[in-house]
């Protein structure tokens, strides 16, 4: 088949996750046609015009999107399949709604705690903190991924609740413009991949990020640095393992049960992540979803695959075959 992978249209001077979605794209188009497709690379920015008629010139039989922003902003991500969709293009991975709603952190956590699924209490900037217990909180962006603005600081002990809404609000220009706080689960670190399976979904082997090395009141996070400046302290000390003990065996369950109900709950399809935190108690706490996480080489959901015997072309391969079954 010809396929166009849809990826960010990047600045002139872009930051190394930025920089990382090129070369997600570049290693799909490469697993395409190992695969017997053409592929074909095509940046999509601000400019949807412009898109719509490359689209149209190149007539795809599928679109790949990898779109993770539109002009530098996450809270966007939902228009290129909208597009798409308006187009009548065939396209790999979650749809408008399913990736508004999961990149939408605040109305995802609405959601998750209407469905009866655990998911640690947050402020709004600008709420009510009504109800918010003191202790240590996490002030994270509402829209944006990568762990953007994400760092030691984001962690505050907030003696007094009532200042949360006005710290989110305060952090809110390094955040992408929207911020939140999170009630900070102190403990272990999960995150399972999900990949479509003939209509279905196959939960991946569970990965936990390991902060063994962290001194002690440290927070353990996984924020900017640790998943991009590959010349940090965060970056060399967070490693993924995939083996566990027996002991874990019904955490591991729970966990898979979880990311199963996320699924469903989003409407996801395709491929996705689901990011955990488990308490001192062996709680899970869901954080997030992740409508379109990373298929590069090096990314967490290609470790979790090859732990599963699945090579990184047959991930590809899966995608596109569920992108092309019958609804």
């Amino acid at each position: 088949m010809k396929v166009v992978v849809l990826h960010d249209e990047l600045p002139d001077d872009p930051r190394p996750d930025e920089q990382d979605s090129l070369s997600q794209a570049h290693a799909v188009a490469g697993w395409l046609e190992e695969a017997g497709h053409e592929a074909l690379r095509l940046p999509c920015g601000l400019d949807l015009a412009s898109a719509r008629r490359a689209l149209d010139e190149l007539a795809p039989e599928l679109v790949f999107n990898l779109v993770e922003s539109l002009g530098g902003t996450g809270r966007l991500i939902h228009v290129a399949p909208a597009l798409l969709d308006a187009m009548g293009l065939a396209r790999t991975g979650a749809s408008a709604e399913a990736m508004w709603l999961t990149s939408h952190k605040v109305l995802a956590k609405r959601l998750l705690a209407g469905a009866g699924l655990p998911t640690p209490a947050w402020v709004e900037a600008g709420g009510d903190a009504a109800g918010a217990r003191p202790g240590r909180w996490i002030v994270k962006s509402v829209h944006e991924d990568a762990s953007i603005g994400m760092d030691d600081d984001a962690v505050v002990e907030a003696a007094d609740p009532q200042r949360l809404p006005h710290l989110a609000a305060k952090r809110a220009g390094r955040l992408g413009g929207a911020a939140f706080a999170e009630a900070y689960v102190e403990g272990r670190e999960f995150n399972l991949a999900l990949l479509g399976k003939g209509g279905d979904v196959e939960v991946l082997p569970a990965a936990e990020i390991a902060f063994d090395a962290y001194p002690p009141g440290k927070p353990r996070i996984v924020g900017y640095a640790a998943k991009w400046d590959a010349g940090s302290f965060e970056f060399a000390n967070t490693p993924h393992r995939f083996d566990f003990p027996a002991e874990d065996a019904a955490l591991l369950l729970e966990l898979d049960r979880l990311a199963r109900r996320c699924w469903s709950l989003f409407g996801l399809t395709g491929y996705a992540r689901v990011d955990f935190r488990v308490d001192a108690q062996g709680r899970p706490w869901i954080l997030e979803a992740n409508a379109n996480p990373c298929l590069s080489e090096d990314a967490g959901f290609t470790a979790a695959a090859e732990r599963a015997n699945l090579t990184p072309r047959a991930v590809i391969e899966r995608i596109v075959a569920e992108a092309l079954s019958p609804a």
